[in-house]
C-alpha cells in the first residue's frame, strides 16, 4: 500500500513503538484462533484505528494473494509500513511466538485425547462458529465497497462469481484469483487512469 498523505497520516493513530507492535499482534493472534478475519478487522480498524475499512480491504486482498497465511502477510505489511523491516519482524514475532507455544501444547493434549468422541464433536462445533465469523465479517465490510473504484454492482458481481467458482464449481483458488483478480485489476486500472 502507498503511504498516506501527511494530513491523513496525522489523523491516523499508529503503533507507538516496536514493543507496541509486538504486543498488539501477540494479543491479536491470541484472540484469533479459528476466526482471525473478524478479529483482525475489529482490532485494526475499529479499536486501534491503524487503518480505515477501505485500507483494510485493500491490504487484506493483497495479503490473500500472497503465499502464506493471510494474517501473517497482513502483519508484515502493517509492521513494515510503520517501522520498516524491524517493524515487519516485530509484528511477525508477535503473531507467531506465543501462539506457537500454545499450539504445541494443544498438540500434545490432542495426541492424548483426540480419539475421544467429545473432542471430535467440539471441533465440529467450532468449525461452524468459524464459518459464522467469516460471514459476519464479510457483511460488516460490505459497506466499504460503496467507495470502491469499480462500484458496488461490479464488486458484488465479482463476489458472486468468486463464490460460484470456488464453492459451487470447486475450481482451485489460484485459478480463480488469477482469472477474476486479473480482470478486476485491469478494470480498476482503466477507471483510475485519466
Amino acid at each position: 500500500m502507498n503511504a498516506l498523505p501527511i494530513e491523513e497520516e496525522a489523523a491516523h493513530p499508529q503503533p507507538q513503538s516496536l514493543t507496541d507492535l509486538f504486543v498488539s499482534f501477540t494479543l491479536l493472534a491470541l484472540q484469533g484462533f479459528g476466526g482471525v478475519l473478524a478479529i483482525v478487522q475489529r482490532e485494526l480498524v475499529e479499536k486501534k484505528r491503524w487503518m480505515t475499512r477501505e485500507e483494510f480491504i485493500e491490504d487484506w486482498a493483497v495479503a490473500q494473494i500472497m503465499p502464506g497465511p493471510n494474517v501473517i502477510n497482513l502483519s508484515l505489511m502493517i509492521g513494515g509500513r510503520y517501522f520498516g523491516l524491524k517493524g515487519a519482524m516485530a509484528a511477525l514475532a508477535g503473531m507467531l511466538t506465543v501462539p506457537l507455544a500454545i499450539a504445541l501444547l494443544l498438540a500434545l493434549v490432542y495426541a492424548q485425547f483426540g480419539g475421544h468422541p467429545g473432542v471430535a464433536g467440539a471441533l465440529r462445533g467450532m468449525a461452524a462458529v468459524a464459518a459464522g465469523l467469516i460471514a459476519a465479517t464479510g457483511l460488516r465490510l460490505f459497506g466499504a465497497l460503496k467507495n470502491n473504484v469499480l462500484g458496488l454492482r461490479l464488486c458484488i458481481g465479482f463476489g458472486v462469481l468468486c463464490f460460484a467458482a470456488i464453492a459451487l464449481l470447486r475450481w482451485p483458488l489460484a485459478y480463480v484469483l488469477l482469472g477474476l483478480g486479473s480482470v478486476a485489476c485491469v478494470l480498476a486500472f482503466r477507471k483510475l487512469t485519466p
